[in-house]
């Protein structure tokens, strides 16, 4: 499933250390804007307890985890949707993405040159949102120019209201808010206004990159971006990627731990940020478990059977009988699956069953 996390933000704050943690994947990390020309992308495994404690019953020849896609786009500056810097091709790199992971310069070093100056992660996000909403402006003017006559003269209901959802759109934008400010009703005004592709309308993720210190608590950086955003309905993870790419170096996941342990956290931010990007994208993971592999399927939040069937193979949704599920509880709990069908706790749904996360799953089907 080819949903993708564009990692964004103003030049030296952090994003392609951050990058090269996630991915291990060498993005150029230098102190100077626009190390990072083409977009990088690291395809990242999901950590997931589940899975780990699925392999160690059934002691599969196989195991497959869950996975998302991040993309390293380079550093956006003041001026972006005007062509400042590389800003057409960065924002046209940003649109390509299904959610923004947007990071957030959160810690003091005179030795990494700030390209405004001086720190101030408010004033950056600011920056970054302002560009972002002058292009989807333009977009939105754009087609509201092409609708307007036919909505205010014709009698067509469609052209109507994709007029009405598109002024507003341009209020809110004009008033300095995003796209996903607004809150469509109908199906078609839903619809119509995820075809329309803003930058706005992306999901958030605001990561605070802080130093060892604040790797635990955050700092005053950190509550001035929790302010700011109060009302984005955006989430925020604080994450020190200096010290996630000094954890990256070490060889054991004992020393890992270890190194965790003094700085004050039980995980690393890394694998908090994955979880992060997963479900900003709206992702869960359903299982396959047996003595062959154990794997873990990513599908949409709210799919039903036969939608989660065919990520397996498009047959299997054609086809489509029914879904044999166990929940992931009463497997471990029952000792696998013969326990739990001995116990009468296997489910059997059909075509509306809406698939939850942590499934474990059997289709049956006939092509």
């Amino acid at each position: 499933m080819a949903l993708q996390c564009g990692i964004v933000g103003l030049p030296n704050v952090g994003k392609s250390t951050l990058f090269n943690c996630l991915s291990n994947a060498k993005a150029q990390s230098a102190n100077f804007p626009f190390c990072t020309i083409e977009p990088n992308v690291g395809v990242i495994t999901v950590p997931d307890d589940r899975l780990t404690r699925l392999v160690e019953m059934c002691q599969p020849r196989s195991v497959v985890p869950a996975t998302v896609e991040i993309v390293d786009i380079a550093g956006l500056v003041k001026g972006a949707s005007k062509g400042e810097g590389l800003g057409n091709k960065f924002l046209a790199n940003i649109r390509e993405t299904d959610a923004i992971i947007h990071v957030l310069r959160c810690f003091d070093d005179d030795n990494i040159t700030h390209v405004d100056g001086s720190v101030n992660p408010v004033r950056d996000k600011e920056i970054i949102d302002m560009e972002l909403q002058i292009k989807d402006l333009e977009t939105v003017d754009a087609r509201i120019a092409k609708t307007q006559k036919q909505a205010q003269t014709g009698g067509d209901k469609s052209a109507k209201m994709q007029y009405d959802v598109l002024r507003q759109i341009k209020e809110v934008l004009e008033r300095g808010l995003p796209a996903r400010a607004v809150t469509f009703e109908t199906p078609d005004e839903q619809k119509f206004a995820r075809e329309l592709f803003l930058l706005t309308s992306k999901p958030v993720l605001y990561v605070c990159n802080v130093d060892d210190a604040a790797a635990a608590d955050g700092n005053a950086y950190v509550e001035a971006v929790r302010e700011a955003i109060k009302d984005e309905g955006a989430q925020l993870l604080v994450v020190a990627a200096r010290t996630e790419s000094e954890i990256a170096e070490l060889d054991t996941w004992e020393e890992r731990r270890e190194f965790l342990a003094e700085i004050g956290l039980e995980e690393s931010g890394v694998s908090r940020l994955i979880r992060a990007a997963y479900r900003l994208l709206d992702l869960q993971t359903y299982f396959t478990a047996g003595p062959d592999e154990v794997r873990a399927w990513t599908f949409i939040r709210g799919s039903k059977a036969p939608k989660c069937a065919g990520i397996i193979h498009t047959d299997f949704e054609k086809g489509f009988i029914r879904a044999e599920v166990i929940k992931y509880d009463d497997f471990v709990a029952l000792g696998g699956e013969s326990g739990v069908r001995e116990a009468g706790k296997m489910g059997v749904e059909g075509k509306e069953y809406v698939v939850q996360d942590g499934d474990i799953m059997h289709f049956r089907f006939n092509v």
